[in-house]
């Protein structure tokens, strides 16, 4: 597949409107308190049949200080205290579900989020990964896609070797931007020296995949200034790097209120930070993979997209597109045999459900056929920026164009402005519309019209 990608401004400030981004459909807007523990149980023996490999999701909430910018779901504290009854409860959590899924299905994908995974001690770590070897089973093959989010402020080579030791074999780095002006802007001051010192020390340990994130669009940024941070982590070497849109919505994320809204970039200077950016990028050797991803060509990503296996979800762009997702801990959202389910979003919720030896699923969604037909869709163009019509219509038993006759009329108003072709056999997107994927995708989102959701802008 051409990984080219054409920025025209033009059109980027004409289709710059808010929209989901599509770590799942239906998105979580549609979850429902309708979809309780007792239906996240029947779908958990639905999948048993099937026998699917597994991923699990572990978040870890904890932070020891708050980035203005954040829009995760986090808490913000100093007292390591609070991360043992945690764990112990997510232990507990690991038990209770462990009993729903046959012991014979392995776990393929493993990722630790947060919040600051690295927020807990080497101690607990172990404490928490020997019991998920308890409870499920891990490989030992170093095959799996196993992963952690790693704050270089809390992390030292060490802790590095000790992840490799528990099976870890990727990482993603919070980076951001090196410019102090910028991290002090945002509250997370972070050296150079620190963040490399955790890419080298991955290195020795041979990580498989080393990431790096960065966020355009932060107060005081500039295309120039932003780009001696792009140039520092090119030539640091990651396997990919991620660059994401900040989103200023303070109304929704308390923490965003602390950003000088006067300090934030204009419009166009945050589309010059990303044309530049994907210039550098590209020019070093990094291919395009999606919705703010880039990878080198050899990177495990751009291998299962040239081999149509590329998969998305909760966490972003995955390898493994046919696991069952189980989820732990507060917040977090698991994918089970073809339905969504969310655990409470607060600690005490949390605390209370586990304590009562009840699971703490709250709400979810059970998919419907017809969200199963537009999930494809939508995952096969946003992963894969093709869509072959005729094996959707011989894998759901539908005349595509009669199906998505509603969908024709805004096709056509995508390809007049070049972002993509389309015909009876094939919808590509075109490389001026690879940047603008997920307007494409909202034109077969039905339930987009019924959401009064706040999205985050597509650029």
């Amino acid at each position: 597949m051409e990984q080219a990608i054409l920025f025209n401004l033009d059109l980027l400030k004409r289709y710059d409107k808010a929209g989901p981004r599509y770590t799942s459909y239906p998105t979580a807007v549609q979850f429902s308190e309708d979809f309780n523990v007792a239906a996240y149980k029947e779908k958990a023996a639905a999948s048993n049949v099937h026998k699917q490999a597994l991923s699990l999701y572990f978040h870890i909430p904890f932070c020891d200080t708050v980035c203005f910018y954040c829009a995760c779901n986090k808490i913000a504290t100093k007292d390591r205290r609070k991360s043992m009854p945690y764990l112990q409860r997510v232990v507990k959590e690991l038990a209770m579900q462990s009993e729903l899924f046959d012991n014979d299905r392995m776990v393929n994908q493993l990722h630790l989020g947060g919040g600051t995974p690295t927020f807990i001690s080497h101690d607990e770590m172990r404490y928490l990964m020997d019991n998920t070897r308890r409870y499920f089973r891990l490989r030992d093959d170093d095959l799996g896609e196993y992963s952690i989010e790693i704050d270089p402020r809390e992390a030292k080579a060490d802790t590095i070797k000790l992840l490799r030791e528990l099976g870890f074999n990727r990482l993603s780095l919070g980076l951001q931007d090196f410019d102090p002006k910028v991290q002090q802007a945002v509250n997370r001051i972070q050296s150079e020296s620190e963040t490399m010192a955790i890419i080298d020390a991955a290195r020795d340990h041979q990580f498989k995949s080393i990431s790096v994130d960065l966020i355009y669009g932060l107060p005081l940024q500039t295309a120039a200034r932003f780009l001696r941070t792009l140039e520092k982590v090119i030539k640091a070497n990651p396997d990919r790097i991620s660059v994401f849109n900040y989103a200023h919505l303070p109304t929704l994320f308390k923490p965003q209120r602390r950003i000088n809204e006067n300090q934030l970039p204009l419009a166009s200077e945050k589309l010059s930070i990303l044309q530049h950016t994907i210039e550098h990028l590209t020019a070093a050797g990094y291919v395009y993979i999606g919705m703010d991803h880039f990878a080198k060509p050899d990177d495990e990503l751009a291998q299962a997209q040239r081999e149509g296996s590329l998969y998305r979800n909760f966490q972003g762009y995955a390898t493994h597109a046919d696991c069952d997702l189980i989820a732990f801990g507060v917040t977090s959202i698991g994918k089970v045999a073809n339905s969504y389910s969310q655990n409470y979003k607060t600690l005490d919720d949390y605390y209370r459900s586990i304590d009562n030896n009840e699971l703490a699923v709250f709400r979810g969604i059970a998919l419907t056929d017809e969200d199963i037909l537009r999930r494809a869709v939508i995952t096969q163009l946003i992963c894969h920026f093709q869509l072959h019509i005729p094996a959707i219509e011989q894998k759901y038993a539908i005349d595509f164009k009669s199906h998505f006759h509603d969908v024709w009329p805004a096709l056509q108003t995508l390809q007049n402005d070049g972002l993509l072709t389309f015909d009876d056999q094939k919808i590509t997107v075109l490389p001026a519309g690879r940047l603008l994927i997920r307007n494409i995708c909202m034109v077969f989102d039905a339930y987009l019209k019924q959401s009064n959701q706040r999205f985050s802008k597509v650029i």
